[in-house]
């Protein structure tokens, strides 16, 4: 099961995620969940890192991506951090045998 858990802020903003586990949806490589959470994933990365510019803690290895903002900008990276969660919402809605979100107050 891959899990995905969501960093907020004490204002309730997001300020990040950490997802980690395989799915187990299909075998790797086949695996269209896998495939969908990894796509939005490095989408939202890529974009809050590369076109917002925005400093953040990140790292991407073994099936674990870790994204981390500090709260002062917050506001800059909220539109594409939601977009990823109404996503990753959707997915555990329609698979939930295969992911689980949860939300961490830091």
């Amino acid at each position: 099961m891959t899990k995905v858990e969501f960093f907020t802020g004490s204002d309730k903003k997001l300020l990040g995620f950490h997802v980690y586990g395989h799915s187990g949806y299909a075998c790797e490589g086949e695996d269209i969940v896998c495939a969908a959470i990894s796509s939005a994933v490095f989408m939202t990365m890529n974009t809050i890192t590369d076109v917002l510019n925005v400093p953040a803690e990140v790292s991407a290895e073994n099936g674990d991506a870790v994204l981390k903002i500090l709260s002062k900008d917050a506001e800059a990276c909220q539109s594409i951090l939601q977009g990823l969660k109404l996503h990753m919402l959707e997915l555990e809605k329609q698979y939930g045998d295969y992911i689980k979100l949860k939300f961490t107050e830091v």
